[in-house]
């Protein structure tokens, strides 16, 4: 049966290694939408970042960004959702991350405000956030008091650094907030290094997927999920099919149904092409 829904990811599914969108992907996602499936992205990226991909490639349901924490409606920028920690942990949290000698970057829901994200200063932490903090000073608002007293609006947050050392932060985390966050590290698309993500309990790509989708009155086992890091894992694991993609993480493609084409080799369009034959 061909999906109702499919579940985009953007950064190396949408995007191909050079974080450009092909036209061949852009006239995919065109034929599935005028097939009558609804195409829903879901991504890591800030609102601001998901916006230009979204009009790229003609979305214009409300964009899941920050790995679900915060869904916004594209065309007048209104909030549908925005995940909120439980009083006291986002503090203990970046309490936990300043004792480890880590930087964290805190998201709020500031895009009409023109920036997007918190942080203690503009030199902080190793090459990889310091490059980040560098190409998107504009969109930080300096906040020497940040891991003390974080802005109460805060929905999600971020550190960056080498692959061990955000591993054996995870595992610190989730010693610590076992039923009170979400936390995973996937490698930095675009920055040097691996990013640790942190949310609020419950919070995935596919728990905003899912608020989507029952408003469309669309089912799980009428979505398809299509990803390649581990961010992806809890949508490709729950929707009807789970598609990852040829350059996914090993543990994606283990997970998923379906394996389809690399992102440099128009991987999703290939998929999407096979759906509407298959139909």
């Amino acid at each position: 049966m061909r999906p109702r829904l499919l579940a985009l990811d953007i950064d190396g599914t949408i995007t191909n290694s050079q974080h450009d969108v092909s036209s061949r992907t852009v006239a995919a996602i065109g034929k599935a939408r005028a097939a009558g499936m609804e195409v829903v992205l879901a991504t890591g990226r800030r609102y601001r970042d998901a916006l230009a991909i979204a009009q790229r490639v003609g979305v214009t349901h409300p964009l899941v960004t920050t790995a679900g924490a915060l869904i916004k409606e594209p065309q007048l920028h209104v909030t549908q959702y925005r995940a909120a920690f439980l009083p006291g942990v986002l503090e203990g949290v970046l309490q936990l991350i300043d004792a480890a000698g880590h930087e964290a970057v805190v998201y709020t829901d500031s895009f009409a405000e023109g920036f997007d994200f918190h942080c203690r200063g503009l030199e902080c932490g190793g090459d990889g956030l310091r490059s980040y903090l560098a190409r998107n000073r504009s969109l930080a608002r300096v906040t020497p008091s940040l891991h003390q007293q974080p802005p109460r609006e805060s929905f999600a947050a971020f550190c960056m650094g080498s692959q061990r050392e955000m591993l054996t932060l995870e595992t610190a985390l989730r010693e610590a907030f076992p039923a009170e966050t979400s936390v995973h590290v996937i490698r930095s698309p675009k920055y040097r290094g691996y990013l640790c993500e942190i949310a609020p309990a419950g919070v995935t790509k596919w728990s905003g997927i899912c608020q989507l989708a029952h408003s469309l009155g669309v089912a799980s086992e009428e979505i398809c999920a299509v990803g390649d890091d581990l961010n992806d894992l809890p949508m490709i694991c729950a929707a009807g099919l789970g598609v990852a993609m040829g350059n996914a993480d090993p543990r994606v493609q283990a997970a998923a149904d379906r394996v389809t084409g690399s992102n440099d080799a128009d991987g999703l369009a290939t998929l999407i092409d096979q759906l509407l034959a298959e139909a």
